[in-house]
């Protein structure tokens, strides 16, 4: 490694080209960012006894050192922030100036053939600096005094009209902003390839201050030891659509998802901020039993696609979709790893949809009958780490309710009985998933479906602690008693367009009433029309009913299981 101190003009007009590697992540400076170091930029320039301004380091390798070429291309492994943002800021300006020159050497012209474009060569090669992507193509077309196309959506674009405005700002007072560009300083940090591990060094750099995430050091890790060649071809090929299948959601959920696909593949459990780590000693593992970084890449890409179709709902099958979108709506992911393993055997045809899908909502029926039964659910995520290594691939479906079935007492499936009890008792108005059971319930078996979101939850006995005499009398003696024992269970709630119509209206105006419960088509209030009293036996009646629903939308394990899912939607 050689690293030395420079001023940052110079060094732009004698490196003849800065290459972002596809791998790395695209150009994410802000408007603060972009703020914060304009405002160092004109302190710098305005005050004498500021003698330079220190912006970082440029770390770079030679891309392909054996290769003949006109020009050496330069991979920046760090600085591509800082490169971007200077770049547009000296476009900016050369725009303004034109001709002019506020100190020497800052005419457009000279702006332009020194730091921004080699003026003899054509093509790639004509740009000191290649971006990745949409960033390359609007970085291209600034440098070209190009109209920007509405379909960027790039942060080049954005931050460019950002300096185009506060230059315009500044008026004909150009003088501080000349004086600062030439005040940058960097360290000038060459790589060799024969000396240096470049991700090595990018882990370094990166492990103090910069935010990359895990998938940025995944990505690097994979793609950066490799020839420009094969760089491309494979993260053409199968990362560049990995990304595309996340799409807005790559930084949220790519992490997760290595995590869930690291222990498909090992069986440990990686924390959260160790994924990175743990992914490279899987890579070793992997490679050392005579698999490439080609099959390594097409395996990831392969799971990242089951990944994307069980999260987002994308896949060609409407009632798998559906299933996971149920399962999804309970807020956690700790069976991920067990899911991609079924899915995996699903598209390898060895489980049919019927017994996927059938696997799904049994996964579904233990995570809400837990919750339910308020069982702890720190042992989730080690009953399904290791689940699938366990399977009878040859019977899939019978062992999959075999080891439900088989759990310790801490890990059970709660059976039919126990979860009546509990669903019946347990306040379900301020559950986190309560729109969830509400849907699943008044769905169930239907085709012409609800959705919940235009109804909003009626408590039929109200939530007013000082209840109406006739109320009063309705409940008995102990009203209060009752009120606070079974106002939010599950015989009391029910769904309604006419919430704010029934307010503490009686049981029989609500049941009577324009838009009344005797003329609700919600499922949920079949049955309200023949009640005359609502009272403490009403309620009990009505949330036994339920629950007898609620052992038949999430079923139990049987020990001699058939594919008893029916495939409609409940949405």
């Amino acid at each position: 490694m050689k690293a030395t101190e420079s001023k940052l003009l110079p060094f732009l007009s004698k490196s003849p080209q800065f290459i972002i590697p596809i791998y790395q992540r695209t150009y994410s400076w802000g408007k603060e960012q972009c703020l914060r170091l304009w405002d160092d930029i004109l302190r710098a320039g305005r005050y004498e006894n500021i003698p330079s301004h220190f912006i970082g380091s440029i770390v770079y390798i030679e891309q392909d050192p054996y290769q003949v070429s006109s020009q050496s291309k330069l991979l920046v492994i760090d600085g591509q922030q800082r490169l971007t943002t200077v770049s547009l800021i000296i476009e900016a300006l050369a725009r303004h100036i034109g001709s002019s020159e506020p100190i020497s050497g800052f005419s457009d012209r000279k702006l332009r053939s020194y730091y921004l474009v080699n003026e003899l060569e054509d093509h790639d090669l004509r740009y000191k600096l290649l971006l990745t992507k949409t960033d390359k193509r609007a970085l291209q077309d600034i440098m070209e005094q190009k109209p920007l196309s509405i379909e960027y959506i790039s942060g080049v674009k954005d931050n460019f009209k950002l300096f185009e405005e506060w230059i315009k700002k500044l008026g004909e007072d150009l003088v501080s902003l000349c004086k600062g560009l030439e005040k940058l300083m960097i360290v000038d940090v060459a790589l060799t390839r024969d000396q240096e591990n470049p991700q090595l060094i990018f882990e370094s750099l990166n492990s103090t201050g910069l935010n990359l995430t895990q998938a940025d050091l995944i990505r690097n890790f994979v793609l950066m030891g490799l020839g420009s060649e094969h760089q491309k071809e494979l993260y053409t090929r199968y990362w560049r659509p990995m990304e595309e299948m996340f799409g807005n959601n790559y930084s949220r959920y790519f992490d997760r998802f290595v995590r869930h696909y690291l222990i498909l593949k090992t069986g440990d459990i990686p924390k959260y901020g160790q994924v990175y780590d743990e992914f490279k000693k899987h890579t070793d593992n992997y490679l050392s039993e005579s698999h490439t970084v080609d099959d390594l890449v097409s395996d990831l890409h392969k799971f990242a696609s089951y990944y994307c179709i069980m999260t987002f709902g994308v896949g060609e099958d409407s009632y798998l979709d559906i299933a996971f979108r149920d399962l999804n709506e309970l807020k956690v992911d700790v069976y991920i790893p067990l899911l991609l393993a079924l899915y995996d055997e699903y598209q390898e045809v060895k489980l049919s949809s019927r017994e996927l899908l059938e696997a799904v909502r049994l996964i579904e029926s233990y995570i809400f009958r837990r919750a339910v039964c308020d069982i702890p659910t720190n042992s989730h995520i080690t009953t399904f780490a290791t689940f699938s290594k366990d399977l009878d691939k040859g019977r899939y479906l019978e062992s999959i309710h075999r080891r439900f079935l088989s759990m310790p007492h801490h890990r059970r499936f709660p059976d039919d009985d126990e979860f009546r009890k509990k669903i019946k008792e347990r306040d379900l108005y301020n559950f986190r998933n309560r729109n969830y059971w509400l849907r699943r319930l008044e769905n169930h078996d239907r085709k012409e479906r609800i959705s919940v979101s235009e109804y909003t939850i009626e408590h039929i006995l109200p939530q007013n602690e000082n209840l109406s005499n006739s109320w009063q009398d309705t409940l008995g003696e102990d009203w209060r008693q009752v009120q606070q024992d079974l106002l939010h269970t599950l015989g009391n709630l029910t769904l309604t367009g006419y919430n704010s119509e029934y307010s503490d209206r009686s049981f029989t105006e609500k049941r009577d009433m324009t838009g009344g419960f005797a003329e609700s088509p919600l499922r949920l209030n079949n049955g309200l029309s023949q009640v005359t009293v609502w009272n403490e036996n009403a309620i009990r009646e009505r949330a036994e009913r339920l629950s007898r629903l609620a052992v038949d939308v999430w079923k139990a394990p049987s020990a001699n299981p058939v594919a008893t899912v029916r495939p409609n939607s409940n949405r």
